[in-house]
Order: C-alpha cells, then structure tokens, then sequence
C-alpha cells in the first residue's frame, strides 16, 4: 500500500510539473517587455490613453507617502492623476497624501476622496473602489494600486504597452513583497508559489481558457470593460475582489497576470504572526467556506508536501530503496518546481529545502481560517469583518 502512495505522489508531482501550463517557472514579467512601441508614441502625449490611479486607502499613514509619490512621479507622457479613495481613515492618511503630492509639486494631479459610509452588503475595499470609479470622470484606463506599493517610474508605461497591444481588458502585476525577516524568507515565496499554482499565468493570460486571476496590489483596466461586465455593483460582497473582478473582465477581452520586479510593497511580515493574520484572513473564503474543500485542500497538502519527506525517512531508516527512489524523485521535482521562486527572492539555492515545511504552514493557517471563520471572526479586512455573505459584522 506503501509503495502505492508513494507511486501516487510521484504521479501527483509530474501533473502539476509538465501538466500545469509550466506555472512553477515564474516567467511571466512585464519588465521583460520591449517599450520600443511606446516610445515611438511619446512624440506625441495626446495618442496615449489617459489614466486615473485609484488607491483605496484606510489607515493607511505608513505608506501612502511613498506610493503617492511614486504614482505621481511616473514617467508616462500621457495624462495621469492619482485618487485617493480616503475609506474613513483615523491616521490623517488624507493629509500624509496631500503632502506628499505637494512635496514633488504634483499636488493639482492628486484628488482626495472621502469615502462614504459602508453600505450593507459590500465588502470594504470594494466599496472604495466603487466610488473610486464613479468619481473618476470618463478616463478610459483606471489603475487600481494598494496603498503601500511603491511603483518603479516605468511601471505605468509598460502596462499601458502590455494592455494596448492585444486591447486587453485587464493587466495586473503580483508585486514584490518584503522578504527580509526569517519568516518572511521562509513562507513568502512559497505564496508566491502557491498563488501561481492556484492560478498558473499562463493559463490566466490564454484567452481560451475559462481560469482568470489577478493580484490586488496593481491592476490596469479599461473602464468601457469594468461597466460593460456590471461595474463594482456586481461583485459587491467579495471578499476576494481581485480574482473575482478579473473573472468578470475576462468575459470582455483578454486578460494578463504577470510578475512585476519593479513594483515593491512596503509593508513587511517580521513575525510569524503577521504572515499568519494575512494568510487567515483569507484562505478559507479562497476555498468557497466549504468543509469539503477544506478537507480536500488539507489531505492535498499533507500528501504533496508531507508524504515525501516521511517516506523518504522511513525508506532510509528501513532500507526500502523503492520508498527511498520515489519519495526523493518527488522532493526532487518539488525543489526543481520551487527554485525560480527562490530565485526571484534573490535566496540562496538552499532555501528550496524549506518548501515542506512552509506548506504545513500554510496548512494550518488554512485550518485556522475556518476556526476563525466559524468563531465569526473570518474575512477581515482594516478592522471589519464579514460573514458568508460577504456582509459586515459588528
């Protein structure tokens, strides 16, 4: 029976190696990109599309400085003005923008947004951006960018290339995260791995295929798109506004998800805990508040990450070379599978030992999501929390 599981897990590791649109090679880049195209079109600002950066922000002091900043200073020949979408802020992230604006003398391309209060049946973020929207004018790109991102000065101009050049619908870029501390080493490339599992590129950006994703942080979108698939209203209660909103925009065009190494976030995970509060707020509402798929997701964890490494150990230990073989063909798949993502991270090639252990992590951040979720404690996002139906809790 042994030598079944073991038959069985290999198999597992070869599908998701050669069968899963090659997801674990981490090559999709917009910074790859030519910007020839582009330039030949500065000559002329009025052909480039205008665009509204829209940063939902809720207590958000920390970061909106920097990020304001950064959008402000992009080097896009095209008209662009920033909107920050003030979800009623504590911290004075309203004026910390403001200043910002003012320090590089941009202050008359930022718009300050007060948000309204939180209607029923909406989660938060969505809400902000939703007004967002409807306070932007007729700008036909809206650049959708969290608060505590800090973009290259070229990011705009790529992803305004990449959408123009097949008229796609959406263009999002997973940002670089804070990968210094320990915890952050050991656990954030694994969920840059585990998101490109979930949802492989390749297959996102293949207009025949039905799987769409994107990443929150940095999203381009053509406002004609957004309206023509319902606008913000349809999706109003999700609690995963990204892969839900690309789900809806793929129904209108093409769409593309990509890696963006000159986009960096500036909050970072120094303790376990903190990775821990990001990761339940919203792994079982990933898995549709299902006790099934909870159950499923789990045995698939243990018997993708934890079955090799035990039978490796055991075959040692009892000279079983068949157990042996197997388990270390496996690991040796999951390593080869894990290391452009370590690579990204700049790590050394060691740290392709850790995946096992940082998918048991993952497990029971998973299990702990559902312990919160059932406590009516799950689906957090700056201070307010929501039920299955997406709907806020006192």
């Amino acid at each position: 029976m042994l030598d079944t599981l073991m038959i069985g897990v290999l198999l597992a590791w070869l599908v998701l190696f050669f069968g899963r649109g090659y997801f674990w090679r981490a090559d999709q880049r917009l910074s790859a990109l030519s910007v020839t195209s582009l330039e030949k079109k500065q000559a002329s600002a009025e052909s480039l599309p205008a665009v509204i950066a829209i940063v939902p922000a809720r207590n958000e002091a920390e970061g909106i400085g920097p990020c304001v900043s950064a959008l402000l200073s992009q080097h896009y020949p095209g008209a662009l003005r920033v909107m920050v979408v003030d979800d009623q802020s504590t911290d004075g992230t309203a004026d910390i923008a403001r200043a910002a604006a003012e320090s590089i003398g941009a202050a008359e391309r930022l718009q300050i947004l007060a948000g309204k209060a939180l209607p029923e049946g909406w989660a938060g973020k969505v809400w902000a951006m939703h007004q967002g929207v409807a306070a932007a004018g007729d700008a036909p790109l809206l650049w959708f960018t969290d608060a505590d991102i800090v973009h290259g000065p070229d990011v705009l101009q790529r992803l305004v290339l990449h959408q123009q050049q097949e008229h796609r619908a959406l263009v999002s870029l997973m940002v670089m995260l804070s990968c210094r501390s320990f915890w952050e080493r050991l656990l954030i490339p694994p969920f840059i791995f585990f998101f490109q599992m979930l949802y492989p590129f390749p297959w996102v950006n293949d207009l025949r295929r039905n799987l769409a994703g994107a990443a929150g942080g940095c999203m381009l979108l053509r406002r004609d798109a957004l309206l023509q698939a319902g606008g913000f209203a349809a999706m109003r209660g999700a609690l995963i506004d990204d892969c839900t909103l690309a789900a809806l925009l793929k129904k209108q065009g093409p769409i593309w998800l990509g890696l963006g190494t000159e986009s960096h976030s500036l909050r970072d995970y120094r303790h376990l805990d903190e990775i821990w509060r990001m990761v339940t707020r919203s792994a079982y509402v990933q898995l549709q508040f299902s006790p099934w798929r909870l159950l499923e997701a789990t045995f698939g964890m243990l018997f993708l990450y934890a079955a090799p490494v035990i039978m490796l150990v055991v075959g040692l230990c009892l000279q079983q070379w068949l157990w042996t073989t197997l388990s270390g063909l496996a690991l040796g798949l999951m390593a080869w599978a894990y290391a452009p993502s370590v690579r990204l991270y700049a790590l050394k090639g060691l740290w392709v030992l850790t995946l096992p252990v940082a998918a048991m992590f993952y497990t029971l951040m998973t299990l702990d999501s559902a312990r919160r979720h059932y406590l009516g404690r799950g689906g957090a996002w700056k201070g307010r929390h929501y039920d299955q139906s997406g709907e806020k809790q006192p």
